[in-house]
């Protein structure tokens, strides 16, 4: 007889993983969200630093945008549903 139960996929074995069963062993979108506004602190702290051009500060400020756009596009597609 078939059973009428759905089997869901897991990405970690949980023979392997034992914390699986509870889904500890996943990053969420959260932890990612927290890794992100830590690398914008991060770099925008490294503009006072005592380089004289001002070339590496448009390169701290332009990768710290870009962590801020792709974060806020995340946060914006998971709204809408377009990603899980």
């Amino acid at each position: 007889m078939a059973k009428t139960e759905v089997e869901r996929y897991a990405e970690v074995d949980p023979a392997e993983v034992p914390s699986a069963a509870w889904g500890w062993s996943k990053l969420t979108p959260r932890t990612w969200y927290a890794f992100g506004v830590f690398a914008i602190i991060f770099l925008l702290g490294m503009l006072h630093g005592n380089h004289q051009g001002h070339v590496e500060d448009w390169f701290l400020i332009t990768f710290a945008a870009t962590i801020a756009i792709v974060m806020v596009r995340d946060i914006i597609m998971r709204g809408r549903g377009l990603l899980r």
